[in-house]
């Protein structure tokens, strides 16, 4: 199931300098929003995230202790059965109390998460094409809800 790194997460102290500093390296910049930027570290299959802030040093941060795993879309799909049949119990991302696979249409990607024996965060992620009419939709959807919208979308067009 496992395709490859999707994401790894660094804290950082200065956001404006650390972007230099990465676009220096050649990487492409991928999103920004607020406090956090990505970059492609190989487009369209992973990136790096980069978090600006002081929260990271007292508390739990996703730069500090997360990562995630590159899929494909349809497996992501079935990630809770193959999880379990591992016998790793999916955990809600952030304050959510859902476990289900679910979509980010502003950003383009699918995840489930799940954590490891020492309560790291991890994650199955895939990206996701986003028709233009979509793209702003901002919260999270069910694969459900992505799928009916997908379909009302071409029947639009």
């Amino acid at each position: 199931m496992i395709l490859g790194l999707y994401e790894a997460h660094l804290p950082v102290s200065d956001l404006d300098r650390s972007v230099d500093f990465y676009s220096k390296l050649g990487l492409e910049l991928a999103w920004r929003k607020g406090s956090i930027v990505f970059f492609w570290i190989e487009k369209e299959k992973s990136w790096l995230g980069l978090w600006e802030g002081e929260a990271y040093k007292t508390e739990y941060h996703p730069s500090l202790r997360h990562l995630a795993f590159r899929v494909k879309y349809d497996d992501l799909k079935n990630s809770l059965t193959w999880l379990q049949d591992l016998g790793i119990e999916a955990v809600p991302f952030a304050e959510g109390d859902s476990v289900d696979p679910f979509v980010r249409p502003s950003q383009g990607n699918a995840s489930v998460y799940f954590k490891d024996p020492d309560g790291n965060s991890l994650e199955l992620m895939s990206f996701v094409e986003v028709p233009d009419p979509l793209r702003n939709i901002p919260n999270k959807l069910s694969f459900a809800e992505w799928e009916r919208l997908l379909q009302e979308n071409k029947q639009e067009s």
